[in-house]
């Protein structure tokens, strides 16, 4: 569970009562997919014929530009996630991380489940090597635009724990 039982204003939309600019929910649908889509090799060596995480990431990223209703990434999320059940491992957290993704165009918040997910990833990618979560982490946040990186690094601190430590 990466959602908070209370909810931060900052990370929920003017149109439901928070303060998230729209332009702002796009950069992190968009920075999700980044995260997202720097693992999916995890998943794809694994299962090459299975395009339901890329496609979640492409759906996030569509999403993000107007192209896409927020229903259709998050239905296309849940298939991302979908892939990700019957899997273990580093191939497992890269499909997740696309199927949060996606979900981002729904609840912000999802942004960093994408991010954690990532970083899950790169751990199970190499195991016993300590410095794998937080080189992913550091890429994550350089990848972070300017508009969001302190509401991102915040949210990291607060929700540190729902997302396994890894920030």
């Amino acid at each position: 569970m990466i959602l908070p039982k209370v909810r931060d204003p900052r990370l929920v939309t003017i149109r439901r009562g928070g303060t998230l600019a729209d332009a702002d929910h796009r950069r992190l649908a968009l920075w999700a997919a980044d995260c997202a889509e720097h693992v999916l090799a995890l998943f794809e060596g694994v299962c090459p014929d299975d395009l339901r995480p890329r496609e979640a990431i492409a759906a996030a990223r569509a999403w993000a530009r107007g192209e896409l209703a927020m229903m259709k990434a998050r239905a296309l999320g849940g298939h991302a996630m979908g892939a990700a059940r019957p899997l273990q491992g580093a191939p497992r957290f890269a499909a997740y991380a696309a199927g949060q993704a996606a979900c981002v165009g729904h609840v912000a918040e999802h942004d960093l489940g994408a991010a954690a997910y990532a970083i899950k990833a790169v751990q199970a990618s190499e195991p016993g090597n300590p410095t794998a979560g937080p080189r992913e982490r550091d890429w994550q946040r350089e990848q972070l635009p300017a508009a969001i990186r302190d509401l991102v690094l915040d949210d990291q601190v607060r929700r540190s724990e729902l997302c396994w430590n890894v920030f």
